[in-house]
Parts: structure tokens; sequence; C-alpha cells
């Protein structure tokens, strides 16, 4: 078991990786249940996961005393929206969680950040566990503490800063993501080398395969969870609610954000537009006199190496995704703010980006 510890002022929690440590959650918290950790309990999910995994973590924490309901969310991202978080409210509801409650989210993303808000809104703040089941989970959404929901003309504006107690991440479960999931996760796991980790990033550079849970042993992807947790880790404990270092975690995600809302959601999953959006960033960035030509193509190959897409789908208007990025969060005094490497295992965040250089670039892909 690897354990690593999120350190914030008000709330320190740890970020536990540990094989079949799906079946073990009761026992992980049952220790927090004498610090103020209440009996009830909501369990978050999607029904496919559920399926998979909601028995054994269940049974686990009826095995220690705890009095679980579930609720059940629709799968998808554009499933991501106050109606869904409302079914939670209700199921919050209807089993009497109490301020010393807890709500658990066992699943991807979606459901973290859905269960998340919930349990940052309702009686306004409860406890939270995230029990991250795909590889983006794991190594970005549920550790930091940001929760939320989309709103039709942007992703993620509805939305709070609320830390979990807990993150346990058990990599059994990747060997049931299907693999364009798993390639997605590995979008955000490139972002870390490019901006923080260049141990990580030369690491995946020797990897003979990123596109496939199968392709990777055991000592590798224990080493690409533990750096890529570690490095989120570090970055949110500097700066946990994103005024200043916090910012680079949204490598690619500025142009990533407005593809995935163009294409409502539907034909392109968060790490794929991550990816797209990490290309534009590259270039914007040697456009700029920032990073050279050479680290542009080292990254272009690891996302390809990834099974990750490199251009903007067919038919996207160019003006609409410029459009698009004056609604993204980063937005500061009306200016948009790109993450923009600098050298591998680094990266600014600046709003020096010409909008003739960033339609030039998108020209190209």
């Amino acid at each position: 078991m690897t354990v690593i510890t999120v350190e914030l002022p008000r709330q320190a929690y740890e970020v536990m990786i540990a094989s079949g440590g799906i079946a073990t959650l009761g026992e992980q918290l049952q220790t927090n249940r004498q610090s103020g950790l209440g009996r009830r309990l909501l369990l978050v999910s999607n029904a496919a996961i559920a399926r998979r995994y909601g028995e054994v973590v269940i049974d686990s924490l009826k095995a220690v005393g705890f009095d679980v309901a579930l609720c059940l969310l629709p799968a998808g991202e554009r499933y991501k929206t106050l109606a869904s978080v409302q079914k939670i409210y209700d199921a919050a509801l209807a089993h009497a969680l109490e301020r010393s409650s807890t709500i658990v989210a066992l699943g991807g993303g979606i459901v973290g950040d859905m269960a998340g808000f919930a349990a940052a809104t309702w009686l306004r703040g409860i406890n939270l566990v995230q029990v991250p089941t795909s590889l983006l989970a794991m190594v970005d959404a549920a550790i930091g503490g940001k929760t939320g929901v989309n709103h039709p003309q942007g992703k993620n504006l509805i939305g709070a800063f609320h830390q979990p107690k807990l993150v346990l991440i058990d990599p059994t479960v990747l060997a049931s993501l299907p693999t364009r999931e798993f390639r997605a996760g590995m979008a955000e796991v490139i972002k870390y080398g490019v901006i923080w980790d260049v141990e990580l990033f030369e690491r995946l550079e020797a990897c003979p395969r990123l596109d496939q849970f199968r392709c990777l042993s055991t000592e590798e992807l224990h080493f690409i969870l533990t750096h890529s947790c570690q490095a989120k880790a570090h970055i949110v404990g500097k700066d946990e609610k994103e005024a200043g270092l916090r910012a680079i975690l949204n490598y690619g995600h500025t142009i990533g954000h407005g593809v995935e809302s163009l294409t409502h959601y539907r034909g392109v999953n968060h790490g794929e537009a991550v990816a797209i959006g990490m290309v534009a960033a590259g270039r914007l960035a040697v456009e700029l006199g920032l990073w050279s030509q050479a680290c542009v193509d080292r990254q272009h190959q690891l996302i390809q190496a990834a099974g990750l897409p490199t251009q903007l789908p067919c038919g996207l208007d160019l003006d609409a995704i410029v459009e698009s990025l004056k609604t993204d969060k980063k937005v500061k005094d009306g200016r948009v703010r790109f993450v923009l490497p600098t050298q591998i295992g680094a990266a600014i965040v600046s709003d020096q980006v010409p909008t003739d250089v960033i339609k030039a670039v998108l020209r190209g892909m």
C-alpha cells in the first residue's frame, strides 16, 4: 500500500493506493468514525459500476456498522447537471443524512464531481469519500476538492471546493475499464509529466505502449499512479483554491473544454479533449517562443502512444471555439488565460496569447 498525504491548512487527508483496497473501504473508514464520522452513509454510483463493485463496497461498509443507502445516477458527461445532483439530494433526504453523515463517490470523474458537489452543499457541507474507478478519476478528478456540474454554456461552471476525507485507489479495478476510458486517463498523466514531473514524462516515453491497461506492467502502473497523485497532492497542498500555482493543472483544458462543449459532450470525451488541448497549447507555446519544437514532438509522440487524438474533430467552427474560450472559468478581467509549457516539467499561465495566433494554431489542427 502507498499512502500520499494531501497537506492542507484546514484538513489534511490521505490518498491510499492499494491493490484490492476497494474491499477494505469499511476498515479504512472505521478509524474515521472515531473522529466524528457518522453512521449514515450514501453511496453514489452509476448502474454499470454498481453492478460490478457495489456489492463488495456495501458489504465492506455494513460489516463495520455503517447504515448504507445507494443512489444511482445516469452515466455520461451530458448528465453532469443540477438535475442529476437533485437525485442525490432526494436520496440524502430519504436516508436522513445528517451533518456527520458521508457521501461516498464510487465511479469515474463524473460521479465524483456530482457526488462531491452534493456533499459540499447538502446541509452546508457533509463528509465526502472518493473511491475512483477510472484512471482519469484516480490521477486527477478525485484529488483536490474540485466538485461541480456543467452549465449549458460551459463545463464545470457550477461548483464548489470540497475536500474529501479519504481517496481510496484500487488499481485492480482498471482491468475492467473500457480501453477508450483508460486512454482518456492517460491524457491527464501525460499532463503531469509536461507541467511538473520530468521523471514521469521520461518513464512514459520508455513504456512500449500506453494505450491499454494490459500493456503496462504492475510496476509501471504503480509508478504512473504514484507520481501523478503526488504531483496533484503537492500542487493542491500549495494552492488549494487555485489562486496561483494550481492553475497549471488546467494545461490542455482551455481549448479542451471548448471542444467538449461544442461537441455536446458526445463525440469527444474529457481526456480526448484534453489531449487535443495539449497539442494546441504546445503549439501556441512554440509560436510565442516559450517552448521548443523538439518538446512539442516528444509530447505529440506520447499522446499518440496513448491512442489519443491530436487533431480537432471534423466540422468544428474555429470561431466558435475561440468564442467558447470567453466562458472558460480561467478568464480573468476579460482575458483568456492559457497554461503554456516552457520546458518538460514546467509551465506558466499567460493571458498574452493573441487571438490571431490561437486561430492560426487551430487552423493547423
